[in-house]
């Protein structure tokens, strides 16, 4: 039985927690096929920016939000970053995009053209200079960049193209800044990507520095992988700096966070705080497309399910699962685990939103506000914002 004060302890560190989301999930999206556009959509990043707003008034959980140039690029970003700050917003990562563009076709950083790569280089130091616009902390990046052919390319030479590349970014972070480095392990790339794991990832990053860390897209991995194992390992080296959230069926299915096998996302959270990453230094972000859902209560909906899969989380008796652990009870020590998981902790959720003064059930409160309705009636005309825009 969970005491009080390990309640107590949960309920703090739950009011603590951040979850940022990404401007490109309030836009249209679909699937390789169709983009389904629906009504209300925002057609800006200032109106992204009104949307995300609601998100966290309903659920005092997610005050930044990632930006994506060019999908997202404004001529101020000091006004576009004010702008955000009136909602009671920050602007979070801002992530790069080299995979939009005919250049880009044999790859950017990684490719064998050298005027292909000083293209790409310019707009990975643009999104720098737009981190010191907006304030940000986070430059995140993510490479489609492979081949589809045996003989294509030289594997060896690309990983050398990508490692100057990555340098060459490195030197221009200011000291409050980072890099942080996204792997997939396929698509588009059909026979290698250039960087396919963690271990990749993990090893340009050592190379790099300190400012140099390993993101862990739930999504981007095979079937059966051991995800927490890899957020353990990362967390023991210290080169942990976030996580793109999000749920997978098949490959990178980009669903809500929880949707497809809510358990991995506890057992995630639990290697977490089991690894001292809940903290300001890894960063608990979205990276999703509603494509067929209404935007911002399937990103309300994900940010509850990051929440309650931490509470149960943070209730695993830490204690008794050492003590089950070191006298080599199989059995006690799953049940550990599995009491926790089985928690139902919703009533402790809703408890720590009505303590900050929020309505406890954020999907219910943003019905009743009227703000669906609203985006509707009022953002007619202009482009819809969604892919590649």
């Amino acid at each position: 039985m969970t005491s009080r004060s390990d309640v107590s302890a949960v309920k703090a560190a739950l009011r603590t927690q951040a979850i940022e989301t990404p401007s490109w999930a309030y836009g249209n999206s679909g699937t390789r096929f169709k983009v389904f556009a629906q009504p209300g959509v925002p057609r800006n990043p200032f109106e992204k920016l009104d949307d995300a707003a609601k998100v966290h008034e309903f659920t005092g959980a997610a005050p930044t939000v990632a930006l994506h140039i060019p999908w997202d690029r404004v001529e101020d970003y000091a006004a576009l970053a004010k702008h955000a700050e009136e909602r009671g917003l920050k602007l979070g990562a801002i992530n790069s995009n080299t995979f939009q563009d005919d250049d880009y076709k044999l790859g950017s950083v990684c490719h064998p053209d050298a005027a292909v790569r000083r293209k790409a280089l310019d707009h990975l130091l643009e999104c720098v200079d737009i981190m010191d616009a907006t304030g940000s902390k986070d430059l995140k990046l993510w490479f489609a960049d492979g081949t589809n052919y045996p003989g294509q390319d030289d594997i060896r030479e690309r990983q050398d193209r990508l490692a100057e590349g990555l340098a060459r970014v490195y030197e221009r972070l200011g000291d409050d800044q980072r890099m942080l480095l996204e792997y997939k392990f396929f698509e588009p790339a059909f026979y290698t990507t250039d960087v396919p794991d963690w271990g990749t990832a993990y090893a340009h990053c050592l190379k790099l520095g300190p400012k140099a860390q390993v993101v862990v897209d739930t999504g981007h991995h095979a079937p059966g992988t051991n995800i927490e194992f890899i957020v353990a390992t990362l967390l023991r080296e210290g080169k942990l700096g976030a996580f793109d959230f999000n749920s997978r069926f098949y490959a990178d299915d980009d669903l809500m966070v929880g949707a497809a096998d809510p358990f991995q996302l506890f057992r995630i959270m639990y290697e977490v705080i089991r690894g001292g990453g809940f903290s300001p230094d890894v960063a608990f972000m979205l990276d999703q497309c509603h494509n067929i859902e209404a935007k911002i209560p399937a990103i309300i909906r994900s940010v509850m399910n990051v929440q309650e899969a931490t509470a149960k989380a943070l209730l695993v008796d830490r204690e008794a699962l050492v003590v089950a652990q070191r006298s080599g009870d199989v059995l006690a020590a799953n049940a550990v685990v599995m009491d926790a998981y089985n928690t139902d902790v919703r009533p402790l959720v809703a408890e720590v939103r009505e303590e900050l003064e929020l309505d406890a059930d954020p999907m219910a409160a943003y019905r009743r506000s009227g703000w669906a309705e609203k985006i509707a009636g009022e953002r007619v005309g202009g482009q819809q914002a969604g892919w590649g825009a």
